[in-house]
Protein backbone atom coordinates (compact mmCIF):
# COMPACT_ATOMS: atom_id res chain seq x y z
CA UNK A 1 0.00 0.00 0.00
CA UNK A 2 1.27 3.46 -0.95
CA UNK A 3 2.01 5.91 1.32
CA UNK A 4 1.14 9.31 0.80
CA UNK A 5 4.32 10.62 1.26
CA UNK A 6 6.51 7.91 0.03
CA UNK A 7 10.37 8.35 -1.15
CA UNK A 8 11.25 5.32 -1.95
CA UNK A 9 11.59 4.00 -5.69
CA UNK A 10 8.64 1.70 -4.98
CA UNK A 11 5.03 2.09 -4.02
CA UNK A 12 4.18 0.11 -1.07
CA UNK A 13 7.74 -0.21 0.43
CA UNK A 14 9.64 1.54 3.29
CA UNK A 15 13.07 3.45 1.93
CA UNK A 16 15.55 1.72 4.09
CA UNK A 17 15.34 -1.17 7.10
CA UNK A 18 13.96 0.40 10.08
CA UNK A 19 16.81 0.02 12.41
CA UNK A 20 16.52 -1.04 16.21
CA UNK A 21 16.11 2.15 17.33
CA UNK A 22 13.66 3.25 14.73
CA UNK A 23 11.49 0.44 15.74
CA UNK A 24 11.70 1.20 19.30
CA UNK A 25 10.62 4.94 19.20
CA UNK A 26 7.86 3.52 16.75
CA UNK A 27 6.68 0.16 19.41
CA UNK A 28 6.46 3.51 22.09
CA UNK A 29 5.05 5.89 20.95
CA UNK A 30 1.92 6.39 22.65
CA UNK A 31 0.18 9.19 20.90
CA UNK A 32 -3.27 7.92 20.78
CA UNK A 33 -3.14 7.88 24.38
CA UNK A 34 -2.47 4.09 25.37
CA UNK A 35 -6.22 3.42 23.30
CA UNK A 36 -5.49 3.22 20.45
CA UNK A 37 -5.57 3.51 17.25
CA UNK A 38 -3.46 1.13 15.35
CA UNK A 39 -0.59 2.26 12.80
CA UNK A 40 1.56 1.53 10.87
CA UNK A 41 5.42 2.11 10.65
CA UNK A 42 5.16 4.03 7.69
CA UNK A 43 2.50 6.15 9.32
CA UNK A 44 4.86 6.88 12.23
CA UNK A 45 7.45 7.79 9.52
CA UNK A 46 5.63 9.81 7.59
CA UNK A 47 4.44 12.12 10.25
CA UNK A 48 8.07 12.73 11.21
CA UNK A 49 9.48 13.31 7.58
CA UNK A 50 6.47 15.89 6.80
CA UNK A 51 8.02 18.75 5.54
CA UNK A 52 5.70 21.70 7.07
CA UNK A 53 3.99 20.13 10.36
CA UNK A 54 3.33 23.00 11.44
CA UNK A 55 0.91 23.90 7.90
CA UNK A 56 -1.10 21.06 8.81
CA UNK A 57 -4.85 21.70 9.88
CA UNK A 58 -4.88 20.18 13.47
CA UNK A 59 -7.17 22.30 15.47
CA UNK A 60 -10.69 22.15 13.51
CA UNK A 61 -10.58 18.52 12.57
CA UNK A 62 -9.71 17.80 15.97
CA UNK A 63 -12.71 20.01 16.91
CA UNK A 64 -14.84 18.25 14.49
CA UNK A 65 -13.80 15.37 15.83
CA UNK A 66 -14.28 15.66 19.74
CA UNK A 67 -17.81 17.52 19.63
CA UNK A 68 -19.74 14.49 20.37
CA UNK A 69 -17.50 13.01 23.14
CA UNK A 70 -19.33 14.94 25.83
CA UNK A 71 -22.62 13.80 25.12
CA UNK A 72 -21.25 10.18 24.81
CA UNK A 73 -19.97 10.62 27.99
CA UNK A 74 -23.23 11.87 29.87
CA UNK A 75 -25.22 9.19 27.98
CA UNK A 76 -22.71 6.70 29.28
CA UNK A 77 -22.83 7.87 32.77
CA UNK A 78 -26.51 7.85 33.07
CA UNK A 79 -27.00 4.64 31.64
CA UNK A 80 -24.46 2.72 33.56
CA UNK A 81 -25.98 4.55 36.77
CA UNK A 82 -29.21 3.45 35.77
CA UNK A 83 -28.28 -0.05 34.53
CA UNK A 84 -26.16 -1.22 36.27
CA UNK A 85 -23.85 -4.31 35.55
CA UNK A 86 -23.57 -6.03 38.58
CA UNK A 87 -27.04 -6.26 39.15
CA UNK A 88 -26.46 -9.14 36.31
CA UNK A 89 -24.69 -10.86 38.61
CA UNK A 90 -27.26 -10.46 41.53
CA UNK A 91 -29.79 -13.29 42.34
CA UNK A 92 -32.67 -10.67 42.78
CA UNK A 93 -31.80 -10.43 39.04
CA UNK A 94 -32.97 -14.04 38.36
CA UNK A 95 -35.59 -13.42 40.03
CA UNK A 96 -37.12 -10.71 37.43
CA UNK A 97 -39.41 -11.83 34.76
CA UNK A 98 -37.96 -12.72 31.21
CA UNK A 99 -38.80 -9.55 29.78
CA UNK A 100 -36.91 -7.20 32.08
CA UNK A 101 -33.97 -9.69 31.45
CA UNK A 102 -33.95 -9.65 28.03
CA UNK A 103 -34.31 -5.91 27.77
CA UNK A 104 -31.28 -5.49 30.58
CA UNK A 105 -28.83 -6.68 27.80
CA UNK A 106 -29.78 -3.84 25.69
CA UNK A 107 -28.67 -0.92 27.96
CA UNK A 108 -25.60 -2.86 28.91
CA UNK A 109 -24.15 -2.81 25.50
CA UNK A 110 -25.38 0.89 25.14
CA UNK A 111 -23.48 2.14 27.94
CA UNK A 112 -20.60 0.07 26.77
CA UNK A 113 -20.81 1.82 23.52
CA UNK A 114 -20.81 5.13 25.01
CA UNK A 115 -17.08 3.94 26.80
CA UNK A 116 -15.75 3.26 23.92
CA UNK A 117 -17.00 6.07 21.46
CA UNK A 118 -15.52 8.61 24.27
CA UNK A 119 -12.34 6.44 24.24
CA UNK A 120 -11.51 6.22 21.26
CA UNK A 121 -12.74 9.38 20.26
CA UNK A 122 -10.09 11.14 22.55
CA UNK A 123 -7.32 8.82 21.18
CA UNK A 124 -8.06 9.99 17.68
CA UNK A 125 -8.26 13.29 19.42
CA UNK A 126 -4.51 12.61 20.51
CA UNK A 127 -3.44 11.82 16.94
CA UNK A 128 -4.86 15.12 15.53
CA UNK A 129 -3.25 17.26 17.63
CA UNK A 130 -0.25 16.20 17.08
CA UNK A 131 -0.97 15.75 13.15
CA UNK A 132 -0.74 12.46 13.51
CA UNK A 133 -1.80 10.11 10.45
CA UNK A 134 -2.95 13.83 8.58
CA UNK A 135 -2.76 12.73 4.43
CA UNK A 136 -4.08 14.46 1.55
CA UNK A 137 -8.01 13.28 1.14
CA UNK A 138 -6.23 12.76 -2.88
CA UNK A 139 -4.64 10.50 -0.86
CA UNK A 140 -7.65 8.17 0.11
CA UNK A 141 -6.04 6.64 3.27
CA UNK A 142 -7.96 3.69 5.00
CA UNK A 143 -8.19 3.30 8.25
CA UNK A 144 -5.19 1.82 9.74
CA UNK A 145 -3.86 0.79 6.05
CA UNK A 146 -3.47 4.61 5.23
CA UNK A 147 -3.29 6.22 1.54
CA UNK A 148 -3.64 4.19 -1.06
CA UNK A 149 -2.58 6.57 -3.59
CA UNK A 150 0.76 8.59 -3.79
CA UNK A 151 1.07 11.95 -3.65
CA UNK A 152 4.09 14.22 -4.10
CA UNK A 153 5.44 16.16 -0.83
CA UNK A 154 4.17 20.03 -0.69
CA UNK A 155 7.25 22.12 -1.62
CA UNK A 156 5.75 25.09 0.68
CA UNK A 157 3.64 25.67 3.26
CA UNK A 158 1.33 27.53 1.22
CA UNK A 159 0.89 24.28 -0.77
CA UNK A 160 -0.10 22.30 2.46
CA UNK A 161 -2.52 25.41 3.14
CA UNK A 162 -4.46 25.04 -0.08
CA UNK A 163 -4.74 21.15 0.20
CA UNK A 164 -7.69 19.26 1.69
CA UNK A 165 -6.39 16.55 4.53
CA UNK A 166 -7.95 14.29 6.67
CA UNK A 167 -7.18 11.86 9.59
CA UNK A 168 -8.79 8.60 7.92
CA UNK A 169 -5.92 6.72 8.80
CA UNK A 170 -6.20 6.80 12.63
CA UNK A 171 -9.86 6.55 12.28
CA UNK A 172 -10.64 3.97 14.68
CA UNK A 173 -14.57 4.17 15.51
CA UNK A 174 -17.47 5.24 13.18
CA UNK A 175 -20.19 5.69 15.69
CA UNK A 176 -22.89 6.27 13.06
CA UNK A 177 -21.97 3.02 11.07
CA UNK A 178 -21.79 0.97 14.29
CA UNK A 179 -24.96 1.85 15.37
CA UNK A 180 -27.01 2.12 12.38
CA UNK A 181 -25.76 -0.32 9.78
CA UNK A 182 -27.63 -3.58 8.85
CA UNK A 183 -25.72 -6.75 9.31
CA UNK A 184 -23.32 -8.25 11.98
CA UNK A 185 -20.66 -8.09 9.35
CA UNK A 186 -20.92 -4.45 8.60
CA UNK A 187 -20.94 -3.54 12.27
CA UNK A 188 -17.67 -5.17 13.11
CA UNK A 189 -15.66 -3.07 10.08
CA UNK A 190 -16.92 0.17 12.24
CA UNK A 191 -16.02 -1.00 14.91
CA UNK A 192 -12.06 -0.56 16.34
CA UNK A 193 -11.33 0.17 12.55
CA UNK A 194 -7.21 0.00 12.69
CA UNK A 195 -7.21 -2.91 14.44
CA UNK A 196 -10.03 -4.35 12.24
CA UNK A 197 -7.85 -3.37 9.17
CA UNK A 198 -4.66 -5.16 10.79
CA UNK A 199 -6.94 -8.56 11.49
CA UNK A 200 -7.75 -8.43 8.52
CA UNK A 201 -4.53 -8.05 6.83
CA UNK A 202 -2.39 -10.41 8.65
CA UNK A 203 -4.97 -13.20 10.12
CA UNK A 204 -7.98 -13.11 8.05
CA UNK A 205 -6.60 -13.66 5.05
CA UNK A 206 -3.44 -16.11 5.98
CA UNK A 207 -6.31 -18.49 7.72
CA UNK A 208 -6.08 -21.98 7.57
CA UNK A 209 -9.38 -21.86 5.47
CA UNK A 210 -11.01 -20.76 2.51
CA UNK A 211 -14.47 -20.04 4.01
CA UNK A 212 -15.46 -16.69 4.94
CA UNK A 213 -17.00 -18.10 7.86
CA UNK A 214 -14.33 -20.00 9.05
CA UNK A 215 -11.47 -17.97 8.30
CA UNK A 216 -13.79 -15.23 10.70
CA UNK A 217 -14.14 -17.41 13.11
CA UNK A 218 -10.33 -18.26 12.79
CA UNK A 219 -9.90 -14.45 13.08
CA UNK A 220 -12.28 -13.92 16.14
CA UNK A 221 -10.38 -16.80 18.38
CA UNK A 222 -7.14 -14.86 18.12
CA UNK A 223 -8.95 -11.80 18.95
CA UNK A 224 -10.20 -12.97 21.77
CA UNK A 225 -6.98 -14.24 23.02
CA UNK A 226 -5.58 -10.90 21.90
CA UNK A 227 -8.31 -9.32 24.59
CA UNK A 228 -6.91 -11.94 27.32
CA UNK A 229 -8.00 -15.16 28.65
CA UNK A 230 -11.23 -14.51 30.14
CA UNK A 231 -14.10 -17.25 28.89
CA UNK A 232 -16.65 -14.50 28.26
CA UNK A 233 -14.56 -12.82 25.71
CA UNK A 234 -14.31 -16.45 24.04
CA UNK A 235 -18.21 -17.25 24.18
CA UNK A 236 -18.96 -14.02 22.70
CA UNK A 237 -16.26 -13.63 19.82
CA UNK A 238 -16.82 -17.42 18.55
CA UNK A 239 -20.74 -16.47 18.62
CA UNK A 240 -20.11 -13.86 15.62
CA UNK A 241 -19.12 -16.68 13.09
CA UNK A 242 -22.46 -18.40 13.59
CA UNK A 243 -24.12 -14.85 13.07
CA UNK A 244 -22.21 -14.60 10.02
CA UNK A 245 -23.15 -17.97 8.49
CA UNK A 246 -26.96 -17.52 9.70
CA UNK A 247 -27.14 -13.67 8.16
CA UNK A 248 -25.35 -14.58 4.81
CA UNK A 249 -27.23 -17.87 4.28
CA UNK A 250 -31.02 -16.33 4.93
CA UNK A 251 -29.71 -13.44 3.37
CA UNK A 252 -28.79 -14.74 0.26
CA UNK A 253 -32.09 -17.17 -0.05
CA UNK A 254 -34.70 -14.67 0.88
CA UNK A 255 -33.72 -10.93 0.60
CA UNK A 256 -33.39 -11.09 -3.69
CA UNK A 257 -36.99 -12.53 -3.86
CA UNK A 258 -38.71 -9.15 -2.16
CA UNK A 259 -39.62 -6.51 -3.52
CA UNK A 260 -37.78 -2.57 -2.94
CA UNK A 261 -40.52 -2.48 -0.19
CA UNK A 262 -40.33 -5.89 1.37
CA UNK A 263 -36.15 -5.17 0.98
CA UNK A 264 -36.60 -2.35 3.18
CA UNK A 265 -38.89 -3.56 5.88
CA UNK A 266 -36.26 -6.62 5.83
CA UNK A 267 -33.46 -4.40 6.23
CA UNK A 268 -34.72 -2.52 9.37
CA UNK A 269 -36.11 -6.28 10.63
CA UNK A 270 -32.29 -7.31 9.88
CA UNK A 271 -30.70 -3.81 12.00
CA UNK A 272 -32.99 -4.54 14.66
CA UNK A 273 -31.58 -8.35 15.06
CA UNK A 274 -27.74 -7.29 15.02
CA UNK A 275 -28.00 -5.07 17.48
CA UNK A 276 -29.89 -7.60 19.65
CA UNK A 277 -26.98 -10.07 18.77
CA UNK A 278 -24.29 -7.53 19.99
CA UNK A 279 -26.54 -6.74 22.92
CA UNK A 280 -26.37 -10.57 23.26
CA UNK A 281 -22.36 -10.88 22.80
CA UNK A 282 -21.60 -8.12 24.84
CA UNK A 283 -22.83 -10.03 28.00
CA UNK A 284 -19.91 -12.11 27.81
CA UNK A 285 -17.31 -9.83 26.81
CA UNK A 286 -18.03 -7.31 29.89
CA UNK A 287 -19.24 -10.11 32.68
CA UNK A 288 -15.82 -12.18 31.35
CA UNK A 289 -16.18 -15.63 33.20
CA UNK A 290 -18.23 -18.77 32.07
CA UNK A 291 -20.40 -19.24 35.25
CA UNK A 292 -21.57 -15.09 35.17
CA UNK A 293 -22.24 -15.51 31.10
CA UNK A 294 -23.66 -18.33 30.91
CA UNK A 295 -26.13 -17.61 33.51
CA UNK A 296 -27.19 -14.66 31.82
CA UNK A 297 -27.63 -16.20 29.03
CA UNK A 298 -29.33 -19.26 29.70
CA UNK A 299 -31.76 -17.13 32.05
CA UNK A 300 -33.02 -15.55 28.47
CA UNK A 301 -32.31 -18.98 27.02
CA UNK A 302 -29.90 -19.01 24.38
CA UNK A 303 -32.26 -16.93 22.34
CA UNK A 304 -29.68 -15.52 20.07
CA UNK A 305 -27.68 -19.14 19.79
CA UNK A 306 -31.16 -20.24 18.83
CA UNK A 307 -32.09 -17.75 16.52
CA UNK A 308 -28.63 -17.89 14.63
CA UNK A 309 -28.87 -21.84 14.20
CA UNK A 310 -32.73 -21.41 13.02
CA UNK A 311 -32.27 -18.58 10.33
CA UNK A 312 -29.18 -20.82 9.17
CA UNK A 313 -30.93 -23.65 8.43
CA UNK A 314 -33.97 -21.76 7.30
CA UNK A 315 -31.42 -20.47 4.68
CA UNK A 316 -29.70 -23.70 4.08
CA UNK A 317 -33.30 -25.38 3.31
CA UNK A 318 -34.05 -22.22 0.79
CA UNK A 319 -30.91 -22.82 -0.79
CA UNK A 320 -29.05 -19.62 0.64
CA UNK A 321 -25.62 -19.74 -0.88
CA UNK A 322 -22.43 -18.98 1.72
CA UNK A 323 -21.78 -15.53 2.54
CA UNK A 324 -18.81 -13.99 1.10
CA UNK A 325 -17.45 -9.80 0.61
CA UNK A 326 -18.64 -9.96 -2.98
CA UNK A 327 -22.42 -10.02 -2.41
CA UNK A 328 -21.93 -8.19 0.96
CA UNK A 329 -20.80 -5.35 -1.39
CA UNK A 330 -23.55 -5.09 -3.89
CA UNK A 331 -26.07 -4.84 -0.69
CA UNK A 332 -26.84 -1.74 1.36
CA UNK A 333 -25.22 -1.22 4.53
CA UNK A 334 -27.12 1.62 5.92
CA UNK A 335 -30.99 2.02 6.94
CA UNK A 336 -29.91 5.99 5.92
CA UNK A 337 -30.48 7.45 2.95
CA UNK A 338 -26.95 8.72 2.18
CA UNK A 339 -23.94 6.22 1.52
CA UNK A 340 -21.86 5.83 4.45
CA UNK A 341 -18.16 7.01 3.30
CA UNK A 342 -16.12 3.41 1.93
CA UNK A 343 -13.26 2.40 4.24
Amino acid sequence: MASGFSKGPTLGLLPDVPSLMETLSYSYCYVGIMTGPFFRYRTYLDWLEQPFPGAVPSLRPLLRRAWPAPLFGLLFLLSSHLFPLEAVREDAFYARPLPPRLFYMIPVFFAFRMRFYVAWIAAECGCIAAGFGAYPVAAKARAGGGPTLQCPPPSSPEKVASLEYDYETIRNIDCYGTDFCVRVRDGMRYWNMTVQWWLAQYIYKSAPARSYVLRSAWTMLLSAYWHGLHPGYYLSFLTIPLCLAAEGRLESALRGRLSPGGQKAWDWVHWFLKMRAYDYMCMGFVLLSLADTLRYWASIYFCIHFLALAALGLGLALGGGSPSRRKAASQPTSLAPEKLREE
